[in-house]
């Protein structure tokens, strides 16, 4: 079984019970033909305004409905949202398992305490030595 999104927007027009019972309709649609509704949320809780005008409509009740079923079902569902004067626009899609490509990140391990050592002791300077110019003749009166 699949898992599938059905969203559809109610005309504004038609009245609370007669919307109750068309939300119903499509619910029990997908019972029928073997489906599993998981969760049928109306948005917003009231009228919500479209991005667009629709007929020169620009309010609606926008229903989403969740629901697990065998493929051949999302196209009766969208026959009958297509078949209903009471609904404006619709769109039922398929939903996709999540599959992470991403590696997660490694855990880092707190590195062992590093036992004190004692200092070094400290080495001559690395400087050479300037070699000793050999000493100057001395000078002579004769000279």
């Amino acid at each position: 079984m699949n898992r599938y999104e059905a969203m559809y927007i109610i005309d504004t027009s038609v009245e609370e019970a007669a919307r109750k019972e068309l939300v119903e309709k499509f619910s029990q649609l997908v019972t029928d033909n073997g489906g599993i509704v998981e969760k049928v949320e109306d948005w917003g809780g009231g009228r919500r305004h479209l991005a667009f005008a629709i007929d020169y409509k620009t309010e609606g009740y926008y229903i989403l409905m969740t629901f697990s079923s065998e493929s051949a079902l999302p196209r009766e569902l969208e026959r009958n949202l297509s078949i209903s004067d009471s609904v404006i626009r619709y769109l039922v899609v398929k939903l996709e398992e999540k599959h992470s490509k991403v590696k997660p990140k490694p855990v880092r391990v707190a590195p062992a305490p590093v036992a004190e050592v004692a200092p070094a002791p400290e080495a001559a300077p690395a400087v050479e030595a300037a070699p000793e110019a050999a000493p100057a003749p001395e000078k002579t009166d004769a000279e």
